[in-house]
């Protein structure tokens, strides 16, 4: 069964292709569930890289009216990718009940530090912002308002060196999954950045081996999803690599998070 729960569209600013293109790429791909989770906006259109707000209810629309057009076809969800930020409790809410999406997917490019400064992930200075993205996303995962913690392993983007703060990192997720029996995303973007050299050698940025393999040991649920920015990636060659480096890592593959 061919399922991606992971896709954007042109409305994230940083995505080519309609959902509709994407779907018809997916039918041609004979998958079976292709879920839609853009980037999500908060109401007062906070940091970019994302649908505006007054984009949201169009964005649904258009995929509620694709499930009902296709319906005999193929199986669609209608989500988001929003980072947790404890202060915004009642859009979650509302994002699941009063807009009735589908689905909400856990991505936290962006946290909140204990000084109440934002961060960009993919800027971290040390490890020990490593445990405070880790703490952030544990409270986004114990809400129960996410479905899957997408590419958990990507502030490994970051070129600095594996210490004991990577090992408590890894800890803590692989934890609180245990705990709630959650799902994290093994992310097939990360393989189309290719492999670079870091540090701690020459490697993918994410998906990295050395969380992963920690994830194994745990039998961790593990969801494979393609990330795609273009019709062209929801199902490619690197999803096929996902699938096959999942396999040799000998990770728990679940192909549906309903």
């Amino acid at each position: 069964m061919k399922t991606n729960y992971h896709t954007h569209t042109f409305l994230c600013k940083h995505a080519d292709g309609d959902a509709k293109d994407y779907l018809l790429e997916a039918i041609k791909k004979n998958m079976s569930i292709v879920g839609f989770s853009d980037h999500a906006p908060y109401p007062d259109n906070r940091y970019g890289l994302r649908m505006d707000f007054n984009e949201l209810e169009g964005y649904i629309n258009n995929i509620e009216n694709l499930k009902k057009q296709y319906k005999d076809k193929i199986t669609i969800k209608c989500g988001l990718e929003i980072e947790y930020d404890p202060s915004q409790k009642q859009y979650y809410e509302q994002l699941l009940n009063k807009y009735n999406l589908d689905y909400l997917v856990l991505g936290q490019h962006i946290y909140i530090d204990e000084n109440n400064k934002t961060i960009n992930s993919y800027a971290l200075k040390n490890t020990n912002q490593y445990l405070q993205y880790g703490k952030t996303v544990i409270e986004g995962m114990k809400t129960g308002y996410f479905k899957f913690l997408a590419h958990p392993d990507v502030i490994f983007i970051n070129d600095l060196p594996w210490d004991d703060n990577c090992d408590k990192f890894c800890k803590l997720i692989i934890d609180e999954c245990k705990k709630n029996d959650f799902i994290l995303e093994f992310n097939a973007n990360g393989l189309r950045r290719g492999k670079q050299s870091f540090c701690d050698g020459y490697r993918y940025a994410y998906p990295h081996k050395k969380f992963w393999d920690e994830v194994s040991k745990e039998n961790i649920k593990v969801i494979i999803n393609s990330d795609c920015h273009s019709p062209s990636q929801i199902w490619d060659k690197y999803m096929d690599e996902a699938y096959e480096i999942a396999k040799y890592w000998e990770l728990n593959v679940i192909n549906k998070i309903f």
